[in-house]
């Protein structure tokens, strides 16, 4: 696709700098953008813009007055990132796969209750029941269990699993093999044998929710699992039975979170976070990469570390850590040294015993000299007073 940037500034609300008829062929981030390439920079004062690959133009915000090569056409937008992602929006219009209705190879339960405008591939399996509102795509291989209930527009991908009961809202993405309400990880062992606690409950999937490919949420004992509105799950994600994570929480690849655990609003999980069960997250509070997290987290603080602690203190942790081979090189010298300074203090308290004059005649220590009540004479004192 070639396009002249004039098109772009139109498409972004955007002002030309420079050549306004010169063509575009392609978007590129600006390390790799090239000389048919538009790029953009959200803060160009940091861009070494003299080493830096030469692009077509690059998106800039308003009002910025770095100096950028002459060759480079200069598009100045209120916003560059989302000017960009508009433009590469444009350069890479979605190509639709599915189309509306219902594949002669899918499998439909007479009872389901199916909207207007809805996909549904080859393989897929819609139990009774079913609910599927408006403009719903579930693409080949999705399984949808008895009860399902899934709002309007959103997108389940290939393999997807819901059973039975769940509750999806609009809006919402759920990506490959992703699996909704499978049962919780609760077992009974008072006999000796491992025996599945109750799993009469379900899960709950409130609107503008996505959930990341091989993402598991477990449905709940005797409620529901929640997740709130506008959160987003990344992959490989373990959420537990009867936990309730709050709206627009970010939950990062690889996170598992125990049973029974509460966040508030506006949670982030960085990756490989792990929290033990029955904890409260607060709102807007921040969990670092690969955090144990084995206490409850008050809103807005900021912790990381195993086991998880607030960033200031795990830092002065892991700086005092690192001091450690050299603290622990002197405490071995002090050790040796203390000692030998308790081998001659007993020896001189032998000699001495209760005549101060026999401190004279005390015994050689290695290549020291003989201890005298000279070399202590308040021990001496101390003696000859007993």
């Amino acid at each position: 696709m070639k396009v002249p940037l004039s098109q772009l500034a139109s498409l972004t609300g955007g002002v030309v700098v420079g050549d306004a008829s010169r063509v575009v062929e392609k978007v590129a981030p600006l390390h790799t953008a090239d000389s048919v390439s538009i790029t953009f920079a959200e803060k160009p004062e940091k861009v070494d813009w003299n080493s830096a690959p030469k692009a077509a133009a690059v998106v800039l915000p308003q009002g910025s007055s770095v100096v950028v090569p002459d060759d480079v056409a200069k598009l100045f937008v209120e916003s560059p990132k989302a000017a960009f992602e508009r433009i590469a929006a444009f350069f890479h219009p979605k190509i639709e796969t599915l189309e509306v209705g219902v594949s002669p190879k899918a499998s439909i339960a007479s009872s389901a209750r199916i909207g207007q405008n809805v996909s549904i591939g080859a393989f897929a399996v819609v139990g009774e029941n079913v609910e599927i509102a408006d403009g719903v795509k579930i693409y080949p291989g999705v399984v949808l269990m008895t009860n399902v209930r899934i709002g309007a527009n959103t997108v389940l991908f290939p393999n997807v699993v819901v059973y039975e009961n769940v509750r999806i809202g609009a809006n919402c993405i759920l990506h490959a093999n992703s699996v909704l309400g499978a049962y919780g990880f609760g077992y009974d062992s008072s006999t000796g044998v491992h025996v599945l606690a109750a799993q009469y409950g379900s899960v709950v999937v409130e609107d503008n929710v996505e959930i990341g490919a091989c993402s598991t949420v477990d449905r709940g004992a005797y409620d529901a699992t929640y997740i709130g509105e506008g959160s987003k799950i990344d992959n490989h994600v373990m959420i537990a039975h009867n936990c309730k994570l709050g709206k627009r929480n970010m939950i990062c690849a690889s996170v598992g979170i125990a049973g029974s655990v509460s966040t508030g609003d506006y949670v982030v999980m960085a990756g490989r976070v792990g929290m033990r069960d029955h904890l409260t997250v607060g709102d807007g509070a921040m969990i670092g990469a690969m955090a144990g997290v084995m206490a409850n987290v008050p809103a807005q603080a900021r912790i990381v570390g195993i086991p998880a602690t607030p960033e200031k203190e795990q830092m002065r942790k892991q700086a005092a850590l690192a001091k450690l081979p050299e603290t622990l090189k002197d405490y071995r010298k002090l050790r040796k040294e203390v000692a030998e300074l308790e081998s001659r203090i007993a020896a001189l308290e032998q000699a001495c015993g209760d005549d101060p004059q026999a401190c004279g005649d005390a015994p050689q220590t290695g290549d020291d000299e003989p201890l005298t009540c000279d070399d202590a004479p308040q021990t001496c004192d101390d003696a000859s007073q007993t």
